[in-house]
């Protein structure tokens, strides 16, 4: 069967297994876009999913009625949202096999022109509350003697562009990228793998399709992706048992050149 995400084929998810034995997936910016699309994939694969957002829209209340989904509204540069979360996915499904750090803030200016207020919002979600979740289940994932943990950056990292000015974005995402490969190395002895994904522009429904046809030009590929191309990459890696530190780059070559 195919999965209605990501194309992947999939086994039918396994309802009859007991909840202490159902993987558990936790994705932080889960109610819209990126998130909502990984929240999917991971339902339709078997796990049981907790996802967390600022706000909850109304789909998404309704989908986390269903007994191994949960979605948890608040602030993720808080660490009372990361303790929440964690607790309650405990509580609900007895354990935590995969995070998923989805929620990030994108502010792109000229550097000159970023406020106070910018630089504190960008590091409250993209750094701050990586930091509070990710402490949390890597410690979790020790205890259970192993898991995953896949971070998402973006290829402006990797590949600046001058008509895309993003000092923020790639302060931020670069310092996970760098985390990536050190808490890799730190864990790899105890089960733990940790990888990113750095993604391109992706076509998402919040925005209008046609704001995308100019900025396809701006990968060797000639499109945009779309979040099938996240949760395809997002599964490769979760089910890449020997892959660890890596950053894979969804981004239609962008970081290639051209």
């Amino acid at each position: 069967m195919t999965s209605p995400v990501s194309g992947t084929p999939r086994s039918e998810p396994e309802h009859d297994v007991p909840r202490a034995a159902k993987k558990v997936a936790i994705v932080t910016g889960a109610s819209q876009g990126i998130g909502a699309g990984i929240v999917a994939a991971f339902a339709a694969a078997g796990y049981a999913v907790v996802g967390t957002a600022l706000s909850v829209n109304a789909s998404a209340t309704e989908a986390s009625a269903t007994p191994d989904l949960l979605m948890i509204p608040g602030d993720i540069g808080q660490a009372e949202t990361a303790e929440l979360v964690v607790r309650q996915a405990l509580d609900q499904f007895g354990r935590i096999d995969t995070l998923v750090n989805n929620a990030g803030i994108y502010i792109g200016k000229p550097f000159t022109d970023y406020t106070l207020d910018d630089y504190v919002a960008i590091t409250s979600v993209n750094l701050t509350g990586f930091f509070h979740i990710t402490q949390r289940v890597i410690a979790q994932l020790v205890a259970q003697g192993g898991g995953h943990v896949v971070n998402v950056s973006t290829s402006l990292v990797e590949h600046a562009d001058a008509r895309e000015p993003s000092a923020l974005a790639s302060l931020t995402k670069g310092g996970l990228e760098a985390v990536t490969r050190s808490l890799a190395t730190e864990y790899a002895g105890r089960g733990v793998r940790v990888n990113a994904v750095a993604l391109g522009i992706i076509e998402t429904p919040l925005h209008d399709p046609a704001s995308y046809r100019e900025l396809a030009k701006r990968h060797p590929l000639g499109r945009v992706g779309e979040v099938s191309d996240v949760v395809d990459g997002v599964l490769y890696l979760e089910r890449a048992t020997f892959v660890t530190g890596a950053t894979l780059r969804i981004d239609g070559g962008r970081a290639a050149g051209g």
